[in-house]
């Protein structure tokens, strides 16, 4: 599949096709992540940082649940 890249003001844009933006479950004005890989570029609409902090959040959740509940009280 292609994608033309235009010019946007000063900046550049791609056009994704229909179907591109189908599979991703996104539409205009939602957020792309761009991430480098061994092989090339990952377009993907999740922020792997996000999903990342996300782990951890759950890491530390489970470790200190009852340092958590104390805190909540």
């Amino acid at each position: 599949m292609k994608a033309k890249i235009i010019s946007v003001g000063n900046s550049a844009g791609i056009i994704l096709p229909k179907e591109v933006l189908d599979s991703l479950k996104v539409e205009k004005g939602d957020t792309l992540y761009i991430r480098e890989t061994t092989s090339g570029y990952e377009v993907s609409p999740y922020d792997p940082e996000f999903e990342r902090t996300m782990e951890l959040v759950e890491k530390v959740m489970r470790e200190d649940r009852d340092v958590l509940r104390r805190l909540a009280q």
